[in-house]
């Protein structure tokens, strides 16, 4: 296991890159902590693979380092860096045992029968699949042949990081939960470094202690499951992360106020900085209600979604959502929206412009 410090890391797919735009990662520095679980959170073409293929070796990056608990690995090849890697697809020999195929990283490497053994027992415990040991892979399910895939990567002791790229894309929606609690439940006994790349926010979001969220090779936030939720530090974020995502709203900032359809609309605190730019306000539908008073509004959908209701409003042309558990009114119903000043905050450019109220501060 490792920490692992990426620094003042770029690429480019281009001989000579010119600008920003030629680069499939932006600068990007990070630190991830020995035995931590994180994941790559973005949208296809991000730079989420790139950004595995350089860290696995594959990629030796146009500008900066990679380093393991301080030992520069940039230009070591993927079998001098101790990396298991679990793909979309699984990896496994269909021709091999259960036991021989979660035997062979060890085997490959030379060690003893009875350290094999030992291994190969524990992962196969830890794996619920002690009872399939003795059959061959071929005739697995997609989801035990995942498990044995991922077996595989986390056999050996000695590996500084494992990384899984998308694991669970080929797995059947009504298995992928068992799997994401079984990888959850292995981190935590095994302790292991582990990186978790995909565009799936429930798959990130369920693993990861810290995730990492990338939008056009740049990260645009780091930062546990309930701050990348509650407190964005971009618009991207806001709408990416949550079901419906974030309202982003367009707004005019005057005398240190924002103003939406020509109505003040109160932030969780200071506006930060000279508001120059193109002025947003973000407020997630969880903190959206409907009451008495506040921005006029007319319903437009209502949609039963069993834990709770998203109703779907339009206030200044714009589209605004608010979730309930009570009462929905109807579709073309005259509303009221009141949005929780702790939770509204203003955007410029797409980035967080605004500070909580010095009290919250505090009591922070």
């Amino acid at each position: 296991m490792a920490k692992i410090t990426l620094s003042k890391l770029r690429h480019s797919y281009l001989s000579t890159p010119k600008s920003d735009s030629d680069y499939a990662l932006k600068e990007i520095d990070l630190d991830w902590t020995d035995g931590g679980a994180y994941a790559l959170l973005g949208p296809s073409g991000c730079g989420k693979s790139t950004l595995l293929n350089i860290i696995s070796g594959l990629l030796v990056p146009s500008e900066g380092q990679i380093l393991f608990d301080g030992k520069d690995v940039t230009a070591l090849p993927p079998d001098q860096r101790n990396i298991a890697q679990v793909f979309q697809f699984p990896v496994i020999y269909d021709t091999m045992t259960v036991y021989d195929n979660l035997a062979f990283p060890l085997r490959n490497r030379g060690r003893d029968e009875a350290t094999v053994h030992k291994r190969v027992m524990a992962i196969a415990e830890m794996l619920e699949v002690t009872g399939m040991l003795d059959q061959k892979a071929a005739g697995l399910s997609p989801d035990n042949k995942q498990k044995i895939s991922m077996g595989r990567g986390l056999v050996r002791e000695d590996v500084n990081v494992v990384m899984f790229d998308e694991p669970l894309t080929v797995i059947d929606p009504h298995l992928k939960w068992k799997l994401r609690s079984k990888l959850k439940e292995l981190h935590q006994r095994v302790k292991a470094t582990m990186i978790y790349v995909t565009h799936d926010q429930t798959e990130a979001l369920t693993f990861a202690d810290q995730v990492v969220v990338m939008q056009l090779g740049e990260v645009v936030q780091i930062g546990t499951p309930v701050e990348l939720f509650e407190r964005p530090a971009h618009t991207f974020v806001g709408h990416f992360i949550g079901s419906p995502g974030m309202n982003i709203l367009p707004c005019v900032v005057q005398h240190g106020a924002a103003l939406f359809a020509g109505q003040q609309i109160a932030l969780e605190g200071p506006i930060q900085g000279a508001a120059n730019g193109q002025t947003e306000i973000g407020v997630r539908p969880e903190f959206v209600s409907l009451a008495g008073h506040g921005l006029p509004a007319t319903v437009t959908k209502v949609s039963d979604i069993g834990r709770h209701t998203v109703v779907e409003c339009e206030a200044g042309g714009h589209r605004i959502n608010a979730i309930t558990d009570g009462a929905a009114p109807e579709k073309g119903s005259a509303v009221h929206l009141a949005f929780r000043q702790d939770m509204t905050r203003l955007y410029v450019d797409g980035w967080l412009a605004t500070s909580p109220a010095a009290d919250e501060q505090g009591a922070a």
